[in-house]
């Protein structure tokens, strides 16, 4: 390993993961060494052998006292950890995806001297993310606002986006084309990596209530979780609806190139794919995501003019019945939505990550890049 790698401080969710591993992709491509550290939950990036993995102990002080406890003895022995890893490695810069995994090494590298870059992929500053603001070289976004930034931290804000997989950017050029009149409507249902089961109670309710020529055009895919695909099934089983169900698609970026509306939660790594294809959605954020993010996300592509929002407490069937209904019929709007997704983020996030942390490391700081504190 060449002088100087940079490390990678993520939690083992796919919405820490995702944008790390593109972002060491990017790294790579440039001709830098990259180490990833998580906790025991944390999967290698498979496509990318090269990465050296370490595993420190870390925990969420979430529930009672007891709970709160044991995680501060295991972020403290992570710390103990991390510190040693960054002694022995000497990294030019550490880049944290959240997650309270990634505290440990993010506290060790502020310790060390180490440039500290934050990245955000919600609309609201997560709560690790929050905790680190204030010892961060640079902190980026992958919205253009994000609430919960305090006004005395100095580090600059800069919008690089959310990093997307490859085999969604390998569809950035698959232009949208709405439903043609009497043709097949592609719809996509997605729940977030384990599935929904509000959506699996809304959406075939809300579908099956269409008019049965609409009906007889939709060709669905939809994300269900194990314990309610006989029961979807059976909704859908008398209908003319083609559906194609399962808990897990391995093509979900082939499935969203060719999906006319989707209808999702509103995880950041959701927002960012839809908006890397240009996609329409209506989105149903997860009602207890920590400080409702999910409802920011989604408001901000509805303010944007590239999804609906559709809030699950006031959600019922009916309402989704007409929101899809009245999109699938005005085939302009499917359009018009779909422009404003394409637009709204860069979709040179992880080059952006890279290029800052790298700037980062040879002490140029974000002095040479377009900053702004999110309003």
């Amino acid at each position: 390993m060449s002088a100087q790698p940079i490390l990678l401080a993520a939690g083992g969710t796919g919405g820490h993961m995702f944008p790390a591993e593109a972002t060491a992709r990017a790294l790579l491509a440039k001709g830098r060494d990259v180490v990833l550290v998580t906790d025991a939950r944390g999967q290698a990036f498979d496509a990318l052998p090269d990465v050296p993995v370490h595993r420190i102990a870390a925990a969420s002080p979430s529930g009672g006292l007891l709970a709160k406890a044991k995680a501060a003895v295991l972020l403290a022995r992570g710390t103990g950890q991390a510190s040693r890893l960054i002694g022995r490695l000497d990294p030019a810069a550490v880049i944290g995806f959240g997650s309270y995994a990634s505290i440990p090494t993010l506290y060790a590298g502020a310790g060390a001297g180490v440039p500290l870059l934050l990245h955000e992929q919600n609309a609201h500053l997560g709560r690790a993310n929050r905790l680190m603001a204030n010892k961060a070289a640079a902190i980026g976004t992958g919205f253009p606002r994000v609430d919960g930034l305090k006004a005395h931290i100095k580090a600059p804000v800069i919008m690089t986006g959310n990093p997307v997989r490859p085999a969604f950017l390998d569809h950035r050029d698959t232009v949208y084309a709405p439903p043609a009149a009497d043709r097949p409507i592609r719809l996509l249902v997605l729940g977030g990596s384990q599935g929904a089961r509000a959506l699996s109670d809304l959406v075939p309710a809300a579908l099956t209530g269409l008019p049965t020529e609409v009906q007889a055009r939709i060709r669905l895919t939809q994300q269900v979780r194990t314990e309610d695909l006989d029961r979807v099934r059976a909704a859908y089983a008398d209908t003319p609806i083609e559906a194609d169900l399962a808990r897990f698609f391995t093509d979900v970026p082939d499935r969203l190139a060719a999906a006319h509306l989707v209808i999702a939660r509103a995880g950041a790594s959701t927002v960012a794919e839809l908006t890397c294809l240009g996609r329409p959605a209506i989105l149903i954020p997860y009602p207890f995501a920590t400080d409702d993010h999910q409802a920011l996300n989604a408001q901000a592509l509805e303010a944007a003019g590239a999804a609906m929002l559709a809030p699950q407490h006031s959600l019922t069937a009916e309402r989704l019945r007409e929101m899809v209904n009245h999109l699938l019929m005005d085939v302009g709007r499917l359009g018009w939505m779909a422009g404003n997704a394409r637009a709204f983020a860069p979709i040179d996030a992880a080059d952006r990550l890279a290029d800052l942390a790298i700037g980062l490391g040879l002490g140029h700081g974000a002095d040479a890049i377009e900053t702004g504190r999110p309003a």
